[in-house]
């Protein structure tokens, strides 16, 4: 199948994609998380080219060939920035619709993209939930076990951290694979073929904003105020969606997608998928094709069928 590698101009980026597929198939995008790049969607994205599908896979700002236009703005990421670079991205494209997939950031700007252009989301498959922050209020203090999961956000607020992400980035990014998918065995090549993309320039500065801003820690533009105080009331999300969540992820636990049922459609399925922690898309790229496929089709989304175990926990 073929692979086209290109970049796109947006208002603020140069943004660099890898596309699969027919030019005039329906579009599907796949959007990484941190720490990872367009690698994590290896698994699935010469099946949806082979289905008939374009497959767009781009950088997320910060990461690999994608660049700021202007030298001088600021390097933020905060959830409504990275949402919208997706809504810019298929304005670029001139895609009218798509269906998008994401976990992590990735999952973050595909749920608020979908929040805020529901007319440009032809379906949704949302790792993790309703992964939408409240940027306004601090919310209250977590168990003991999750507040320790989240040792790096703590250390990306310090100064040290800052110093410690720059020399380290690569130390820190393979502890958190380790940490976060504990039953997941990847290789130092698959890992060291991602970990390029964090020596973009920009890496850094984008990491420590998302992490400071959605605990207060750093302002955020001024021209996304109006969205952030829109997200901090949950809006529901109304396109069809499916909900993957591994079931052995240690940084957002399955239990953190569970009672949400208000915020998806009636009869949105939910997964709890064996054998996946926090990067499921490379632990089992099976379920994640099976949930696009679904909401490229008229049936029932059945991930995992034939491909190993899934627990099945409807969400509506």
């Amino acid at each position: 199948m073929t692979t086209t590698t290109t970049t796109v101009r947006t208002p603020v980026l140069e943004v660099a994609l890898e596309e699969h597929g027919p030019p005039d198939g329906e579009v599907v995008m796949l959007l990484h998380g941190f720490p990872d790049d367009v690698r994590a969607y290896d698994g699935v994205v010469d099946d949806l080219a082979d289905d008939g599908a374009r497959v767009l896979v781009p950088y997320l700002r910060g990461y690999g060939p994608t660049r700021f236009l202007d030298p001088w703005v600021r390097r933020t990421a905060q959830q409504s920035a990275i949402a919208t670079d997706v809504l810019d991205l298929l304005d670029a494209l001139d895609v009218d619709r798509a269906v998008l997939a994401g976990y992590d950031w990735g999952g973050r700007a595909a749920c608020i993209a979908a929040i805020l252009s529901p007319e440009r989301v032809a379906g949704l498959v949302t790792v993790t939930g309703y992964n939408v922050q409240d940027t306004l209020r601090l919310p209250p203090p977590a168990p003991v076990d999750q507040a320790r999961a989240h040792w790096y956000q703590w250390y990306f607020a310090t100064e040290p951290g800052h110093a410690g992400l720059t020399a380290h980035r690569r130390e820190i990014a393979r502890a958190l694979w380790r940490e976060w998918s504990p039953t997941w065995r990847f290789t130092d090549a698959e890992f060291d073929t991602t970990a390029g993309s964090f020596d973009n320039d920009d890496f850094v500065d984008v990491v420590l904003h998302s992490y400071r801003h959605r605990w207060g820690h750093a302002r955020g533009e001024p021209r996304f105020a109006a969205t952030e105080a829109l997200l901090a009331q949950r809006p529901p999300i109304t396109v069809p969606t499916v909900v993957l969540h591994g079931a052995e992820d240690t940084v957002a636990p399955p239990a953190r997608s569970l009672g949400q049922e208000g915020l998806f459609p009636r009869g949105t399925p939910r997964h709890v998928v064996a054998g996946a922690g926090h990067f499921l898309p490379r632990e089992r790229p099976d379920a994640l094709l099976a949930a696009v496929r679904s909401l490229r089709s008229a049936g029932p989304a059945h991930p995992g069928d034939g491909a190993g175990p899934v627990s099945r926990s409807p969400a509506g």
